[in-house]
């Protein structure tokens, strides 16, 4: 049998006693180095003493030596060769060690328990591969004048730009680097890709050589802290014992030959006391068995766990492919049942529709991907309120995903209660969106933090000790809930706009009484022309447990809006002649005339009218079509046909009888193009122009279109406001809000009237 000890010979003790006296160490320091509790061990090995052989190796490898070169008589091999593990070589061990853990390694890492869902899911049948970001976002340097003006489009690519374009598969990235740290935001999928690492490993389909080792690291640590020793080598061993692996040599010799892939999970998770013995315990353990891959996982915010020699990379956002290949999984996976799959359909097309922008945004993250899927799933539809599922989101993050998966977090909060928490974020939120700043350095948002806690009871009064206490918050929530994240070096901002949003209207709605509740709705109105305060009043009427009130202060100011233009208002009272025909509804036909008179070739202007009346719908949009055919016309080929192809459409479904008659008497003077191309052409050069007149005159008598509105730049704009701010009022009843009947029918009799209606209403009322 190899010997289980080794000792020093006497050359070796020279030359170990030479690399110790470089080192400048105590025999206690080299103990500490390793591990040991007693210095016992360091006084045999430079006296010539037998030691254990992990430690004698462990010495060796801290004093920089080779240990074959520092032992007496080394064995050539840990297990002899006639022992059965050995008998057909390391490949043959390897193969044996990982059908031997086979088990244990399915255990650990085949099945996912997806939040709310009451069974288990296996990894194979809902992993989607990830991409990984080579450089870190959050080390790049940018100047926070170039963010500030940052459309909010393009706010969640910050930090990317183009380091989007150096994503590589995870796979590649653990090809690439032998010793790797993946970081990656609270719900990421940074366990669930060490998951997938070991069962691939395992398989033989990654690192087929190697044999896969799983260690969720805040059980190591809690269990090196009840033993006192922090050794990953003795670790192991005891897991190993758990897959009936009893010879200890074995897995010496799987290190020093490099047949181990040792996937560390979750260093964020280690307490602040056994933190740092934690990370120089894998510092060590890498150094003495280089040949091995390593791979750690920490949250971003956590990067300043620095291991030394490990290459840092970071978990890329979901793309569009990724949600959409997960989604098809996620729910083929639920249930068996076809119409789950017809399901994971719908999902990725309701997804798509413009109005879900904002959860689009947000389920790049897989674990915001999980919950909108599971809320799908339930109600077939995604929340009517946006508030709803951003509240999810945040239950999640301020606890619930932590406590899911039994992980306790330093609490450097000072007892701070959710509340306080909420509190807090919203102060945040509404003190830098108010002011147009969705970027903001450390310094700022510190400031920030020390304001609220020094609202505090028992707050401290020391301004040092207060920086101190505001850095450390600010750290804790980019740490534990990743609600605050660096985007880039020492800029901050919410780690997704909408969690901005939800936070600026919480502030709002929270307000302590009904006075100070209609000071903060009065504030917001004021804002109702600008369009990224559009989604903080949508939020707003959501959650307010009566948004009555709201809903007149936003009609009063957009009616305020073209109140003092008298050229407008004469417009708005044309439009509200126009709209006392039946059968539409008068303010579908005031937003018609709006929408018609100002902008005849852009069917987005539509949008208000068909928000009032659906069935104009197609009737609107086929008009409209026709009038772009007609405005600007050319000879060209393809826009003649274009005309004929809408006049054809427009014949289907234009009721009425008159206009009817007109437009088909214009096709029948139109030549079929596809009897006869070159005649069809020439008819066109010689006609186009007076042809496209007659069209034009028949729809404007249609729409009684006759009088010119001629508006300037100015007016153009002020209408262009007024028109959007409808829209918006419009939005906020349609969402779901509490709005009594009678304060609904008011407000849409009322939309788009000249002020002196409005107020001959009111006095009727």
């Amino acid at each position: 049998m190899a010997k289980r000890s080794l000792h020093a010979s006497q050359p070796g003790i020279q030359q170990a006693r030479r690399a110790f006296t470089r080192k400048g160490w105590t025999q206690e320091n080299l103990a500490g180095e390793v591990n040991l509790k007693t210095r016992q061990p360091v006084w045999r090995f430079f006296t010539g003493r037998p030691i254990e052989r992990h430690t004698f190796i462990e010495l060796c490898s801290v004093l920089e030596l080779d240990w074959r070169a520092i032992a007496e008589n080394p064995p050539a091999e840990f297990v002899e060769p006639g022992e059965p593990v050995q008998s057909g070589g390391i490949d043959i061990l390897v193969q044996q060690m990982r059908s031997q853990r086979q088990g244990k390694i399915q255990d650990q890492c085949g099945t996912l328990q997806l939040l709310d869902i009451n069974r288990p899911a296996s990894i194979d049948d809902i992993y989607i591969d990830v991409n990984i970001l080579e450089e870190i976002p959050s080390q790049q340097w940018l100047e926070l004048t170039n963010l500030q003006d940052l459309p909010p489009k393009e706010f969640d690519r910050v930090g990317l730009g183009a380091v989007a374009l150096k994503q590589i598969p995870g796979i590649s990235a653990v090809e690439t680097a032998s010793k790797l740290r993946v970081l990656g935001k609270p719900g990421s999928g940074k366990t669930t890709f060490l998951q997938h690492l070991a069962i691939q490993c395992n398989q033989g389909n990654f690192a087929a050589d190697r044999v896969p080792i799983f260690i969720t690291l805040r059980d190591f640590a809690g269990e090196a802290k009840t033993s006192g020793e922090y050794s990953l080598l003795q670790y192991i061993q005891a897991e190993f014992l758990t897959s009936g692996i009893t010879e200890r040599s074995v897995l010496e010799t799987l290190l020093c030959q490099g047949r181990v892939m040792l996937l560390l999970d979750g260093l964020d998770e280690v307490l602040q006391p056994e933190s740092k013995a934690v990370i120089n315990e894998i510092r060590r353990f890498s150094e003495n068995y280089q040949k091995n891959l390593f791979v750690v996982t920490c949250r971003t915010a956590a990067k300043s766990y620095t291991i030394q020699r490990f290459t840092d990379v970071e978990i890329a956002p979901f793309t569009q492919d990724q949600i959409a290949a997960f989604a098809q999984k996620w729910f083929t996976t639920l249930t068996h049942a076809p119409i789950e799959q017809e399901l994971g359909v719908q999902f990725i097309q309701k997804l798509d529709r413009p109005e879900n922008l904002h959860l689009r945004r947000l389920v790049v993250n897989p674990l915001f991907l999980h919950l909108a899927c599971w809320v799908f799933h339930r109600q077939e539809k995604f929340p009517t309120k946006g508030a709803q599922f951003y509240k999810q989101c945040l239950d999640l993050l301020l606890g619930k995903w932590d406590e899911s998966r039994g992980i306790q977090r330093d609490e450097i909060y000072r007892g701070f209660l959710l509340p306080q928490k909420l509190r807090l974020m919203s102060q945040i939120a509404a003190a830098t969106f108010e002011q147009g700043h969705h970027f903001f350095e450390q310094q700022e948002i510190e400031q920030y933090i020390s304001d609220y806690v020094q609202e505090l009871p028992d707050a401290p009064t020391e301004p040092e000790e207060l920086q101190l206490d505001s850095e450390g918050i600010l750290k804790a929530i980019e740490l534990q809930h990743g609600l605050l994240t660096e985007r880039v070096r020492g800029l901050f901002s919410f780690s997704y706009l909408a969690f901005q949003e939800y936070f600026m209207a919480r502030k709002i709605v929270a307000s302590h009484n009904l006075e100070a509740l209609e000071q903060a709705l009065e504030r917001l109105v004021n804002h109702i022309t600008e369009p990224r305060w559009r989604e903080i009043f949508l939020l707003t009427a959501a959650m307010l447990r009566s948004a009555d009130s709201l809903v007149h202060l936003m009609k009063q100011h957009i009616d305020a809006i073209v109140a003092q233009d008298s050229y407008l208002q004469e417009f708005l009272t044309w439009a509200s002649q126009k709209s006392r025909t039946p059968p539409t509804p008068p303010a579908a036909t005031r937003a018609f005339y709006l929408a018609l008179t100002r902008s005849p070739h852009l069917a987005s202007h539509f949008a208000l009218a068909c928000t009032l009346d659906q069935g104009m719908f197609l009737d609107i949009a086929l008009d409209d079509l026709l009038l772009e055919c007609a405005m600007d016309s050319s000879p060209d080929f393809a826009h003649a046909h274009a005309c004929a192809d809408a006049l054809s459409n427009a014949l289907v479904v234009v009721l009425d009888i008159g206009l009817q008659q007109t437009l088909q008497h214009l096709k029948d003077q139109l030549p079929d193009p596809t009897q006869d191309k070159t005649q069809f052409e020439n008819w066109w050069q010689a006609n186009h122009l007076a042809w496209t007149k007659q069209l034009k005159g028949a729809i404007a008598e249609h729409h009684n279109l006759q009088q010119n509105w001629h508006f300037s730049p100015e007016q153009q704009q002020v209408l262009q406001r007024y028109y959007d701010a409808n829209q918006l009022l419009l939005d906020c009843l349609n969402s779901n809000c509490e709005v009594t009947g009678a304060v609904r029918q008011e407000i849409e009799a009322a939309l788009l009237l000249p002020q002196k209606e409005i107020e001959e209403r009111e006095w009727r009322v």
